[in-house]
């Protein structure tokens, strides 16, 4: 049985993580994204590269990313 990440009803299958922070960085901006989610990549000098680097490295933080993606599907949020 696959795991639930890779199930094609997971709303995150198929997307990349760079296509959803691009996604959220260009819907609430790095400041924003900053207060939500406190982690330096976002609050000093962001970039996407080097949020990329931190969040493949560390699960916690790409989990706030991915629940804060889906948070705004549910809402409807394009």
């Amino acid at each position: 049985m696959p795991a639930p990440s890779e199930h094609p009803r997971d709303p995150l299958h198929g997307l990349t993580l760079e296509t959803i922070l691009t996604t959220l960085v260009d819907r609430h901006g790095w400041e924003m994204l900053a207060t939500r989610i406190r982690i330096r990549c976002f609050t000093h000098d962001p970039s996407i590269k080097s949020s990329l680097t931190f969040l493949r490295k560390t699960p916690w933080a790409r989990q706030k990313v991915e629940a804060w993606y889906l948070y705004d599907l549910r809402r409807g949020i394009k």
